[in-house]
């Protein structure tokens, strides 16, 4: 049997502001509560891509997922959608799965300079509708984020503000005792989260303040300065694609990780969006990261 493609539709819930800039959005609706059951709940960062409508529409445009389960010809559909009636698409982490409620959960960042993501969660009310692709299988790590960790004497997370939701699943997935530090750079105290979670987790805050995110070495400076524990780490770093590139190469050429020990992703850039074009440093970035792949022994 074919295995269908995870598109569904959406309707938010309910909205829950976390802090100043941070907004949780409950997402259920029949198409949800009827393909919940493929969403992983075992997994931490289960990454999946939010469908925003264009200005006029109650719901965006999307393509019908494609029967014999094809994702470049339901994506081809996709691209062929007249750019003005397009859905603007956006990558996020699913910040909680509620099986037994048929509800999911998405934490989005409220910045100054919004783009079509922020724009439209600024004003989420009940009913709206978006679109959403994953989790798949098809797009999943080769290796286990848990198997990961496991292989590791201890964690280490690194990020901006956009990492947090990441972040949150993976310190509350912990198995009991595991040793974690976390480094997070957000604009002050109020933006601050609180976490549960079953590991030895200690939690490193950096307030830029007023300054604009992406710009600065604050978390950079943070890991550098940072004592790492005896034994081997493996890092998990997300945010602004200079500064994950910038953590990368001091845990690889200061600290001597192993590339393979690093799960790294830029999330956004400075001055651009997703719509951009990638830059040389992204395009470096994608092919080491598909290397990485098919260098991995599990594999």
């Amino acid at each position: 049997m074919t295995a269908r493609l995870p598109v569904r539709f959406v309707e938010v819930v309910d909205v829950h502001r976390l802090t100043p800039h941070m907004v949780r959005i409950t997402f259920g609706g029949e198409d949800l509560a009827t393909s919940i059951a493929e969403i992983p709940t075992t997994e931490p960062d289960q990454q999946m891509k939010l469908y925003f409508p264009r200005a006029g529409q109650r719901r965006p445009r999307m393509p019908e997922p494609d029967t014999e389960g094809d994702f470049m010809r339901w994506y081809a559909a996709y691209g062929a959608i007249p750019e003005p009636e397009r859905p603007w698409m956006r990558s996020f982490t699913i910040r909680r799965v509620r099986p037994g409620e048929g509800l999911v959960d998405v934490d989005f960042v409220l910045h100054d300079d919004a783009g079509p993501a922020a724009r439209w969660a600024q004003s989420a009310r009940p009913g709206d509708t978006l679109g959403m692709f994953g989790p798949s299988a098809t797009f999943a790590r080769s290796t286990p984020l848990s198997a990961s960790v496991a292989a590791a004497d201890w964690l280490l997370l690194a990020g901006d503000e956009t990492a947090l939701p990441a972040i949150g699943t993976l310190v509350e997935w912990l198995p009991s005792g595991t040793r974690a530090l976390a480094y997070l750079e957000v604009r002050d105290a109020a933006e601050e989260q609180r976490f549960e979670t079953r590991g030895d987790l200690t939690l490193h805050w950096s307030h830029r303040g007023d300054v604009s995110p992406g710009h600065g070495t604050l978390l950079l400076d943070a890991v550098r300065g940072a004592e790492f524990p005896p034994g081997s780490v493996f890092a998990w770093i997300a945010g602004e694609s200079a500064a994950v590139r910038s953590l990368r190469r001091h845990l690889v050429d200061e600290r001597g990780v192993a590339k393979q020990a690093i799960d790294f992703s830029g999330y956004w850039r400075l001055r651009l969006s997703q719509d951009d074009a990638p830059t040389t440093e992204d395009l470096a970035e994608a092919q080491e990261r598909l290397a990485l792949a098919a260098s991995d022994p599990s594999t």
